[in-house]
Order: structure tokens, then C-alpha cells, then sequence
């Protein structure tokens, strides 16, 4: 596991190669303005690693929402256990807000050992990248270590906290179930 040890608490950190993150906001911005969608499978022993990167097809294909298709999830996940892997990031794109778990995201997230990354396109010059844990409807954002040498892609992308996973400050917060919209609560 990724983990920063402080006196009260361990934090968790997404530690990701470059070509992942490139692959994942290029992803974002090609299936812009609908929600681009997919998965970073890893080895299925505990290293938290994310290895293999597997875009998926957004089957509702919507600018406020996505969805694996039940045939692309089954396949994903045979191909998974095959391999011995599990999924270590899942990611996902807002267009129109910011790289922020919304309700239905915070609903939807059934695996509790996944860092769920989020990649706002809102802005056509930048790309804001964020990643979370989310846990029986907890959030806690978590600080992203990108490992290698940054390419003309990297340039153009925002962590968010932009400083060294050391010095992140982790959030965590949980959504009110105030209705069905997908909008986080202020």
C-alpha cells in the first residue's frame, strides 16, 4: 500500500505513472462532452499498483453520468480475475463541474480498496485531477504522487492539493441525501 505515516493517522496516496495520468485525461477530453470512463487494474496482492489501463465505454452516454456496460463490466472483471488483478483506480470525468464526487458517484462506489479518480474538462486549457477513497459513502480525498518525467500532455494537468503528498491537506466529508440531483451539496 501507498501510505504516508504521520503521529495521528496514515494516509493514503495515489502513486500513478505519467502515461496513466496522460491516457486518462486524453480519455476525458476525446469523449468531452459526455463522461469518459474506465479502469487502472493492478496485481491482486495488496501493492496497491496501478498497472493495466483499460478505457471503457461510457453506456449512458452522458455529460452527467456514466456507466460500465453490464457486457464490458463482466468482461473487465473475468479478465481480472484471470489475471490475478483488481481494480486500483477507477476514473471518471465531470465535464461541466469540478473533479468532485457527486452523490451519485459517492452511491455508486462499490469498491472499497479503489482510489476513484476524477478529471474535471470544464476548462479547455487544463485538466483538474483529483483523486478520493470512498467507503460506506465516506470521501476522503487523498493526496497523487505522478511517477516520471513530465511530457507536453502532463503539462496542461492540475493536482489538486498542487503540493508534495506530505504536505496535502486530506479532506474527508460525507453528501446529506437532500435529493436526486447530482450536484454536490454546499
Amino acid at each position: 500500500m501507498n501510505a504516508l505515516y504521520s503521529a495521528s493517522k496514515i494516509v493514503i496516496v495515489l502513486r500513478i505513472r505519467r502515461d496513466h495520468v496522460d491516457a486518462i485525461v486524453a480519455h476525458a477530453r476525446r469523449d468531452h462532452p459526455d463522461e469518459a470512463c474506465g479502469v487502472i487494474a493492478g496485481p491482486d496482492d495488496g501493492s496497491d499498483t496501478p498497472e493495466r489501463y483499460i478505457p471503457m465505454v461510457n453506456a449512458a452516454r452522458s455529460p452527467t453520468f456514466y456507466e460500465f456496460g453490464s457486457g464490458d463490466l463482466l468482461k473487465l472483471y473475468r479478465e481480472m480475475a484471470a489475471n490475478d488483478e483488481t481494480p486500483v483506480v477507477i476514473y471518471h470525468s465531470h465535464t461541466a463541474t469540478e473533479a468532485y464526487p457527486s452523490r451519485t458517484d459517492i452511491k455508486f462506489a462499490q469498491e472499497p480498496f479503489a482510489h476513484y479518480v476524477l478529471v474535471s474538462t470544464r476548462a479547455d486549457d487544463v485538466a483538474e485531477f483529483r483523486s478520493y477513497r470512498i467507503v460506506d459513502g465516506e470521501v476522503t480525498e487523498e493526496p497523487v504522487e505522478i511517477v516520471g518525467e513530465p511530457t507536453a500532455e502532463s503539462a496542461a494537468v492540475r493536482l489538486n492539493p498542487d503540493v508534495a503528498p506530505d504536505t496535502a491537506p486530506v479532506e474527508s466529508y460525507m453528501f446529506a441525501n437532500t435529493g436526486n440531483d447530482d450536484i454536490p451539496d454546499a
